[in-house]
């Protein structure tokens, strides 16, 4: 038995777009925790190469990694979202 058996394919779509929205909303909040506390976006952060200039320092390291993780995940879900959306529309 499959899913698309047991639920309508609109009801599965909705469930899948919402849970989408919500982990696309979290990695927005990410960001802009790290825009406010470095007072630029990713791309300006990478650019100016700041984990290397502060000498790999764990946290800037693993706030750089935290933040590059965000900004990919919401290109993905953005463009998952669309996508979806445009399904029987």
């Amino acid at each position: 038995m499959k899913l698309i058996d047991l639920l309508p394919e609109k009801e599965i779509k909705e469930a899948v777009l919402s849970e989408y929205e919500k982990r696309l909303a979290l990695f927005k909040l990410t960001d802009e925790k790290f825009r406010k506390k470095y007072g630029m976006s990713f791309q300006e952060f990478d650019k100016k190469n700041l984990v290397a200039k502060k000498d790999f320092a764990w946290d800037i390291e693993l706030d750089s990694m935290n933040w590059e993780h965000a900004i990919e995940s919401i290109r993905y879900l953005e463009d998952k979202i669309k996508k979806i959306r445009e399904i029987n529309e």
